[in-house]
């Protein structure tokens, strides 16, 4: 049955995007230059923290960045476009912003953060009110109804693996779309593998996409790190999409992992929660409460626990760097030259 409902999403999905291709008129299309970066598979790959990067290096190239996102798991969803960061400070809140935006504001000086279902309306708000000089569309490989110039797409060797669409698989798309993609950005992979990726997807332009964990920091975020180090006693929080990579960075960093919790995707922290990750954790004889980025942020509201709550940061950078900001500075320079 799986398998049947995946042959018609992946059929229905495929229909969708040549509908566009077909009609590019019907794509709205914003003023200034934009930058999608997504993804063929569903979860986990390390959109958000991409985006990240990207943003800081078009910050370090002179642009005025905005990222648009839809703000899933909103608790205080609001109509129309929600600023959350305005480049310069923080204006939002975790209720009305969702996880990942709210963590992105409180991380990127210079890069405005606004939240909307469509898009297009965070973009002009953006280009009008924020000074945005450039759009950044986070998990935006599926979001046809917004032209872009440049669509960066995460790729991990595994989703080509058993390259099924959902429900049976973790491919929001089949493989053959990943040619519409303008580059490939592959996940912590020798070149010759970057290379096998890229042509195995049809895509000319790869980038390597180097992952850094660590070292711990207190809550809240950018508080100075805690006093942790290899040997430490820890039980593990996560509510993400691939909570064993998380489990297995802290093992790779020293640390003993005495416990792990697992909780859904954007789940939202209950006091009951945090009273059985606190006694979770006590039993463990932990000395502290390792968890993510993303759910440090959910838990910052019941803030302080009996222990030490720290989060282990999670970076990306691109190789060849340099390559990789030319190639985004070319790209940007054509939407303009395009929209003259």
């Amino acid at each position: 049955m799986l398998r049947l409902l995946s042959r018609l999403y992946d059929e229905a999905a495929w229909r969708r995007r040549q509908w566009y291709g077909r009609r590019p008129d019907a794509r709205r299309r914003l003023r200034q230059p934009v930058i999608s970066v997504g993804a063929l598979a569903v979860g986990g790959s390390g959109k958000t923290p991409l985006t990240a990067h990207v943003a800081r290096t078009l910050v370090a190239m002179g642009e005025r960045p905005a990222i648009l996102s839809r703000g899933f798991g909103r608790s205080r969803p609001l109509d129309g476009a929600v600023v959350v960061r305005d480049s310069e400070r923080v204006v939002g809140e975790l209720a009305t912003a969702g996880d990942e935006p709210w963590m992105l504001a409180q991380a990127l000086d210079g890069v405005a953060i606004v939240v909307a279902t469509d898009r297009y309306l965070a973009g002009r708000l953006a280009e009008i009110h924020l000074g945005a000089t450039v759009h950044l569309l986070d998990d935006g490989f599926q979001h046809l109804q917004l032209e872009r110039g440049t669509d960066l797409l995460v790729v991990a060797p595994a989703d080509l693996d058993d390259p099924v669409v959902l429900p049976a698989g973790r491919l929001r798309e089949r493989v053959a779309t990943a040619r519409h993609a303008d580059a490939v950005l592959v996940v912590d992979e020798a070149d010759e593998r970057r290379d096998w990726v890229a042509d195995r997807l049809g895509v000319s332009r790869s980038f390597t996409v180097r992952r850094r964990v660590g070292p711990a920091v207190a809550a809240p975020m950018h508080a100075e790190p805690v006093e942790l180090g290899p040997g430490a006693r820890v039980i593990a929080v996560a509510g993400i999409a691939r909570p064993e990579r998380f489990f297995d960075d802290i093992r790779d960093l020293g640390f003993v992992l005495a416990h792990t919790l697992v909780f859904r995707d954007h789940h939202r922290y209950s006091p009951r929660d945090v009273e059985r990750i606190q006694a979770d954790a006590r039993t463990a004889r932990a000395e502290a409460i390792l968890t993510t980025e993303k759910d440090g942020v959910r838990l910052q509201p019941w803030l302080p626990f009996g222990l030490p709550l720290a989060m282990l940061p999670l970076t990306f950078t691109t190789d060849p760097v340099d390559e990789f900001r030319v190639f985004l500075a070319d790209r940007i320079a054509a939407q303009r030259t395009s929209a003259a």
